[in-house]
């Protein structure tokens, strides 16, 4: 039971922010998000998710390669369809990743070092995320400018002690100096190494850019015509949002903040949630292809010598 406590919270957190949500603005918005689905859009979401899935794939293969347990891209492309799709039907939004970086350990030898890559390639992502908010939200007013300072002084000061921590380890034995020696290390050899650092944020970059083409996309699906130097920070603050992982499936966190962030720029609540839903259907959608990969990794029957019967590998 105390194993499933925090992602039960984690579960129960998004269940409520959803549910204040929509008891603020109303289900039409919602409804509205999926009515605003065609089939033109179907495609371009799809055609954009094949950008972000291959970024974020060629990413985990130079962070692999560089912990010695490297794959080869088109398997780590239906590694991370699989993982987004399960991602957006489980609570907590990083269970998909969790199960590829599992798989990909029974498949290397090495589980740690394969979940470990995981993610420092999740965390990268986030990082160079992290970076191109704050140049966005830097350039292009938004409701969130303001706070803005205060956000980039508490993210180095927790950055600064973080960094503090990895390099104090008075004793070699305890297992928090493994545990640092071990992060530093991994940070040294499969992110900052010259031959793959650069990969790793331009693949970032594709990512979060092709998520940021697929809230653009959502928005004008449902009937927002703001420019586009004014939805682009609002945007980027909902992506950031919907990286909590206090979710169910993707949803809570991105719909409450896609309703504050576009009522605060005047574009109305409503607009807003009605853009989040139409972003994780076309999410949900576009991650389809998941299915084929999942389905082959499941156990399938083969003869037991032993028995002489069907047993599941």
């Amino acid at each position: 039971m105390r194993v499933l406590r925090g992602p039960a919270w984690r579960w129960l957190g998004g269940v409520l922010v959803l549910a204040l949500v929509v008891r603020e603005v109303g289900s039409g918005p919602v409804l509205d998000g999926l009515r605003a689905l065609d089939l033109r859009v179907v495609l371009l979401g799809a055609a954009l998710a094949v950008l972000t899935t291959v970024a974020s794939a060629w990413r985990w293969t130079l962070v692999a390669r560089e912990l010695g347990v490297g794959l080869r891209l088109p398997q780590a492309v239906a590694a991370c369809y699989r993982a987004q799709l399960l991602n957006t039907v489980l609570p907590g939004g990083v269970l998909g990743d969790v199960h590829r970086g599992v798989v990909h350990g029974r498949a290397t030898g090495e589980p740690g070092r394969s979940l470990r890559a995981v993610g420092w390639e999740r965390f990268a992502g986030q990082v160079v995320q992290a970076v191109v908010a704050v140049i966005v939200l830097a350039v292009l007013p938004s409701p969130v400018r303001p706070v803005l300072p205060w956000l980039v002084v508490g993210v180095g000061l927790l950055s600064a002690v973080v960094v503090a921590l990895l390099r104090r380890t008075p004793d070699r034995d305890a297992w928090w100096s493994r545990a640092a020696r071990t992060v530093r290390d991994d940070v040294r050899l499969a992110l900052l190494v010259r031959r793959s650092w650069p990969g790793v944020v331009l693949a970032s970059v594709l990512a979060k850019a092709g998520y940021l083409a697929t809230l653009l996309l959502a928005a004008r699906a449902v009937g927002v015509d703001a420019p586009p130097a004014t939805l682009l920070p609002l945007t980027v603050v909902v992506l950031v949002a919907a990286g909590l992982p206090l979710n169910v499936a993707g949803w809570g966190p991105r719909e409450g903040m896609a309703a504050w962030v576009f009522g605060a720029a005047g574009l109305g609540a409503a607009a807003g949630m009605a853009t989040a839903v139409a972003y994780g259907a076309i999410v949900l959608v576009a991650n389809l292809p998941g299915l084929v990969p999942l389905v082959a990794t499941r156990p399938t029957p083969r003869p037991d010598p032993a028995r002489g019967e069907p047993a599941h590998a």
